[in-house]
């Protein structure tokens, strides 16, 4: 199987060739800014299909799918297919793709594969090189858990993708493990779940107690998550630059856990919307607002796609600079469509980048503060 990209403005398509007589000749897949391997397919998800395609593998559960390569593929080759995601970019390019392959697949945006209430027979599960290897366990433990007894587990990973760890954790929790293929640098573990499971939890929640301007925030994350182990130098510098007051309907948007959406709802009687791409984060968020004793509607969504029904006198971001053009430039179309005809956005970023193709949706962006490291602006439009 190839692969060959082409870019469309922060979106890719990629075209996997098939080496089998009884699978479609060409599968096809969209991509996008913001999800792992957008211009190319994974070589653990390829060491997958390839050991697969011809396996018993009956009802299958797809953790993690990214954008649907193995799920959608596989489709064609077993009874029935699950894949799961906890972004919601990714989630929504699961259902596209395997739409356009013809595949009959379920897709769930979840946080925790616990949530689960079906049993498969088969797991297969690529852990993305950057999961945090506690995490990266914790789907593997709970993946275990769905499966019915005697049902496997199949985990590629490169080496530097904790290959050596994820098999040392199977070891520890399922009855047998081999390594049944190996490629390219990735092996691909086989394991089979015992009876009884009682796997170690892994991924412990933190609590973070930081105080901004007198107001006491009680915040819940969990590894993985953006600055999981204090708030962040940008974030504290846009909160005590935030300008919220009573009565103004605020978005945190790209929320992570919660901090910014839990400050605003502390420090005024206004109401608080937060938004992420990623369900772990929104969860956390969640429990951040309950944990503080303040009220705020959490939503899981691409950019602003979950509030887009609605207006809001402040936005407030620090934005995931890291996901590319495409993902930033949607983001800020988004907020401009999103504010209240005098409404502003406050967004916080390091001094060195420079956001102004992306912020061009606004008539005016002024500079408001400056930090060591960050610069808080303020965008508004004019209409």
């Amino acid at each position: 199987m190839g692969d060959g990209p082409m870019t469309r403005s922060g979106e890719y398509d990629l075209a996997l060739e098939s080496r089998v007589d009884d699978g479609r000749q060409t599968y096809r897949f969209r991509t996008a800014d913001g999800v792992h391997s957008k211009s190319s397919f994974r070589d653990s998800e390829l060491l997958l299909l390839e050991e697969l395609w011809d396996a018993p593998t009956g009802r299958l559960l797809c953790p993690e799918a990214t954008y649907g390569v193995v799920g959608s593929v596989l489709a064609g080759a077993t009874a029935a297919v699950e894949m799961t995601e906890s972004s919601a970019r990714a989630a929504r390019l699961c259902r596209r793709n395997a739409a356009a392959n013809d595949a009959s697949a379920a897709v769930r945006l979840l946080a925790d594969l616990g949530e689960l209430s079906s049993v498969f027979d088969t797991v297969a599960y690529a852990p993305k090189p950057y999961t945090p290897l506690s995490v990266g366990k914790r789907r593997i433990a709970d993946s275990l858990a769905a499966l019915r007894p005697g049902g496997d587990i199949y985990v590629a990973a490169a080496a530097q993708a904790g290959a050596a760890r994820y098999e040392d954790c199977l070891r520890d929790v399922a009855a047998s493990v081999e390594t049944v293929a190996e490629r390219d640098g990735c092996r691909l573990l086989r394991a089979t779940r015992r009876g009884a499971l009682s796997p170690p939890a892994y991924v412990a929640c933190r609590r973070l107690e930081p105080a901004v301007d007198g107001v006491d925030l009680s915040l819940r994350t969990v590894p993985g998550v953006f600055a999981a182990n204090r708030l962040d130098a940008g974030t504290r510098l846009l909160l005590e630059n935030a300008g919220v007051v009573d009565g103004e309907r605020v978005l945190d948007l790209c929320c992570g856990y919660g901090a910014i959406g839990t400050y605003a709802a502390g420090v005024a009687d206004c109401e608080v919307h937060l938004s992420d791409d990623d369900r772990v984060a929104t969860a956390c968020a969640e429990r951040s607002l309950e944990a503080t004793g303040v009220d705020g509607t959490v939503v899981t969504a691409d950019c602003t796609r979950g509030v887009s029904d609605r207006t809001f006198d402040r936005v407030l971001c620090n934005p995931p600079t890291h996901a590319g053009d495409g993902v930033l430039s949607t983001l800020f179309a988004g907020t401009r469509d999103v504010l209240a005809a005098d409404g502003e956005l406050r967004l916080v970023h390091h001094r060195a980048l420079d956001l102004s193709a992306h912020l061009a949706p606004f008539e005016t962006v002024e500079r408001l503060e400056s930090g060591t490291e960050h610069v808080v602006l303020v965008a508004r439009a004019e209409d």
